[in-house]
């Protein structure tokens, strides 16, 4: 029985090609969903009808693999979609009576998760709403946040700690003239954990610490940068924009209201364990329900955080699987044309971050001369979202 539940436990890593497999499945439903919503996002769209058509298509891609295997497996949205724009900084999510739509010129975050029997890929890009390249504050901001992702992905690697990646995104938010926004974590990936306890904080400092530790081969991490022109402290400013919740499993309370009861119930059987908008609720009851949900700690909320007007927020989220042949960047999406106002190309540490590889370099000097010819289209293809450092590439 003991030796039955080790094998279970390791084959719940990336030594199991089936797991990896479910991650890749998670990763491009998740990249196409993306590039669905970003089609979508025109002046006067209704920024709920985005959310829900990214869920939706999530649900239903999802839906359509693994359908036909003995063990049931679940499937679906691991984060609802959310369309930040401007100085917000994450989380918006609307409910269906919100009437905020996009308009030009503004500065949209999209971010979305979807997983398969709980292996979750998440995704996170940056979009202005115009024609033509990028340019000014706006494309510095886009750009201090792609390439603190793309030095995040080279030392997210066996042998490097977590402060190394904190400490060196903030160098390059710097170097743009801009600052990583504070109170964002990147937390390592299990199987229906999107919160592990590895975490990378986005910036040390004496209030916030976590545990100090090395990267390890066969480890999955969401990889979260958001940076901003502004001072990089985000506010709540209004607890009913608060729509994303999580159920807290190691929580008990005994609910006095009717309401609060019904809607945990409802929670509990439909969203058990990831993270889900109050949209999916019945929503003049959840708000009642919620409030005392989350009073007593049953569910822990995604607030919707503003930096101050006028400040410009950039935010890149991607996942990264530490397989034995090398980092394996498995969601992304091209950037817009970027013509930023400050260059790094004389910073030699973040030309030296850039510079380092992705991938393991294996004995034997390789298999190239008999690939076949439908292999390098494909290698092609995962490889350019990875070890590209160029503006025309997003951690997304």
């Amino acid at each position: 029985m003991s030796d039955d539940e080790a094998r279970e436990e390791k084959e719940l890593d990336l030594t199991s090609p089936d797991v990896v497999t479910k991650y890749k499945s998670a990763a491009e439903i998740v990249n196409k969903a993306l590039q669905l919503v970003l089609s979508k996002c025109k002046p006067k769209a209704k920024i709920v009808d985005l959310c829900e058509h990214g869920d939706a298509f999530i649900r239903e891609q999802a839906g359509n693999i693994y359908k036909n295997v003995k063990r049931k497996i679940e499937r679906g949205v691991a984060f609802p979609t959310c369309i930040s724009v401007n100085n917000t900084v994450c989380h918006f999510s609307p409910l269906a009576s919100d009437d905020a739509v996009l308009e030009e010129n503004d500065i949209v975050k999209i971010d979305m998760g979807c997983h398969i029997d709980g292996f979750i890929a998440v995704v996170g890009h940056t979009h202005v709403i115009q024609e033509g390249p990028v340019s000014g504050r706006t494309a510095d901001v886009i750009s201090a946040a792609n390439t603190a992702a793309e030095v995040a992905l080279r030392l997210v690697r066996p042998g490097k700690k977590n402060k190394d990646v904190s400490e060196a995104i903030q160098k390059v938010a710097a170097a743009y003239d801009c600052k990583i926004v504070e109170g964002v974590l990147s937390h390592q990936l299990k199987q229906f954990v999107i919160d592990g306890n590895k975490v990378i904080l986005s910036v040390t400092n004496p209030e916030t610490r976590v545990d100090e530790f090395e990267f390890e081969e066969n480890e999955v991490y969401a990889i979260d940068v958001v940076t901003s022109t502004g001072e990089g402290k985000p506010k709540l400013l209004d607890e009913k924009q608060t729509t994303i919740y999580k159920r807290a499993v190691d929580k008990n309370y005994h609910l006095k209201m009717k309401s609060s009861r019904f809607i945990f119930s409802e929670i509990s059987q439909k969203f058990p364990i990831m993270p889900f908008s109050a949209r999916a609720l019945e929503e003049k009851r959840a708000r009642l329900g919620l409030v005392e949900c989350v009073n007593h700690d049953l569910l822990q909320p995604y607030p919707v955080l503003h930096e101050k007007p006028g400040d410009l927020v950039a935010h890149i989220k991607f996942t990264v699987l530490l397989m034995p042949n090398g980092s394996d960047r498995i969601t992304s999406h091209p950037l817009q044309q970027l013509l930023p106002s400050k260059m790094i190309d004389d910073n030699a540490e973040i030309k030296a971050w850039l510079a380092l590889g992705t991938k393991t370099k294996k004995k034997g000097g390789g298999k190239k001369k008999k690939g076949k010819k439908g292999d390098a289209p494909d290698d092609a293809a995962e490889s350019e979202p990875k070890d590209s450092a160029s503006n025309s590439t997003v951690a997304a």
